[in-house]
């Protein structure tokens, strides 16, 4: 194959792109693996699978872990390309409506990963990922000191308000950081957000240009991996084991990129954290290469021996870490309430990313959660919360290694909201995944965080949102979902 003029990876994207879109590769064929089209190209592997995987989030290709890669049956023209306008004769052709080259990378990144699942993760009756105890949130202490923030200052919170949030939630917020997780900050560089996932989108736009390289963990969280591919950066994932990302492999892989982003407390999905020498290997490979380093916290306040870990950014003397931190797992997901806090030149950035979004998050909302802190009624729910899910997280190992007989290999864990349970070699994690919503259990197969990485079929299953009476049933459940059903296909 002979590449076109153009930087590497984007040569090999355009050319097969072509060979798709031209029939030179049929639709549901097997592409060559990424070794064997490295060597024939001439490129590196990493250059073949950042092509792979552009074209694999705009739509062109179906990956499949342990498989390869084929060429999808439905492609992105076929699905955005209207031939005719309604109601007008064939010969009457119109100009076609299209999205842009980004609208169909993040329309591909926003597929649902699991289209047999029926249902919708409320109905689910155990196992989300990410959900909180709902059930045990004081609702009607909210919804008092909503009504009475709002008796008292109704006017001013009908107005525009600073981009960066409101100044008693940041005040509350850089008190909190600095005795939860030993993070120096003022209130000034905190920044109120739409939840982490806004705050992702808003470190990859105004950190990346497109085609620059980002390190992401392998696996990985999904929406990490969304806000990159959004903004084109080029993907480098970073294998992650016991001791967390593996920084000397990130840094052989691409030295020069221009954004890592992790979850060092508690590594998303499999739990484990990063050890201090590569903590520190981190932040001086950031400092020497003028990168920046994305700490997605997004549950470390969950430690159920010891006290919770010192934040990343607390140990940064570069000032290149930017905190991202949520309360949509101390809280309710429904606040849609976040923040970032970062380095002091960056901040102009976010505001201005703000301003041009959304201009700023849900103003009577914020007020209400300060005045929630200020109270105390936030350190007393965290604690609570603690006690509750270190119980919870207690009943469904327990009742996974007596119901179970083996079937799912489950450990307890220091901390987090979830636990990875692993599952004998010959089943499918994605069918068993589908099999049980289909049940009404909704546990999220490890393979869809994987991108390189190569690792035995499991389950993520939540824990922190089931009460305890539901546990036991969901797992046999489960169990039933095991007997047979999820075989690999």
């Amino acid at each position: 194959m002979q590449l076109p003029a153009g930087p590497a990876y984007r040569r090999l994207y355009e050319q097969l792109r072509t060979g798709i879109l031209s029939g030179q590769f049929k639709a549901g064929s097997r592409l060559p693996a990424s070794r064997t089209l490295a060597t024939e190209v001439g490129v590196s592997r990493n250059t073949v699978l950042a092509a792979f995987e552009q074209l694999d989030a705009e739509g062109y290709l179906n990956r499949r872990r342990g498989s390869g890669t084929y060429v999808a049956h439905l492609l992105p023209e076929q699905m955005l390309t209207a031939n005719y306008a309604p109601g007008t004769a064939p010969g009457h052709l119109i100009e076609p409506s299209r999205l842009s080259e980004r609208g169909r990378v993040i329309a591909g990144t926003a597929r649902m990963p699991l289209p047999a699942i029926t249902g919708t993760p409320s109905e689910a009756t155990a196992f989300q990922i990410g959900l909180p105890a709902l059930d045990s949130f004081p609702s009607d202490l909210w919804a008092r000191m909503h009504a009475a923030r709002w008796r008292r200052s109704s006017r001013d919170l009908m107005r525009y308000n600073d981009p960066a949030g409101h100044r008693p939630l940041r005040e509350a917020i850089a008190s909190y950081v600095a005795t939860s997780r030993g993070i120096r900050c003022t209130p000034d560089q905190v920044v109120i957000v739409s939840g982490s996932q806004q705050a992702l989108e808003f470190c990859a736009r105004i950190l990346l240009d497109p085609g620059d390289p980002a390190w992401i963990e392998d696996p990985c969280y999904l929406g990490a991996r969304a806000a990159l591919v959004s903004a084109g950066a080029r993907l480098v994932p970073v294998p992650v084991d016991k001791r967390g990302i593996d920084v000397m492999a990130g840094i052989e892989r691409e030295p020069r990129a221009r954004l890592a982003v992790v979850t060092p407390s508690h590594q998303f999905p499999l739990g484990v954290t990063l050890s201090l020498d590569r903590r520190l290997a981190l932040i001086e490979w950031a400092a020497r290469t003028g990168s920046w380093v994305v700490e997605d916290d997004y549950d470390s306040e969950f430690r159920y021996r010891g006290r919770p870990l010192a934040a990343l950014q607390a140990i940064d003397r570069y000032q290149r870490v930017i905190y991202v931190g949520t309360f949509s797992k101390v809280m309710f997901p429904g606040l849609r309430l976040g923040y970032l806090i970062a380095p002091e030149e960056l901040v102009d950035g976010f505001v201005a990313a703000h301003l041009s979004t959304d201009v700023h998050a849900h103003l009577l909302d914020q007020a209400v959660l300060s005045d929630f802190m200020e109270a105390g009624h936030f350190a007393r729910h965290l604690r609570r919360m603690r006690v509750l899910y270190g119980k919870r997280q207690q009943i469904l190992v327990r009742e996974a290694m007596r119901r179970l007989d083996g079937a799912l290999r489950i450990e307890g864990s220091d901390g987090g909201l979830h636990l990875v349970g692993w599952l004998p070699e010959h089943l499918d994690d994605r069918v068993v995944a589908e099999t049980a919503a289909r049940e009404g259990i909704h546990v999220w197969p490890l393979s869809l965080h994987c991108m390189d990485a190569e690792l035995p079929p499991a389950l993520l299953i939540g824990y922190a949102g089931t009460k305890e009476s539901d546990i036991p049933r969901g797992i046999d459940t489960l169990g039933l979902c095991l007997g047979g059903q999820g075989r690999r296909r």
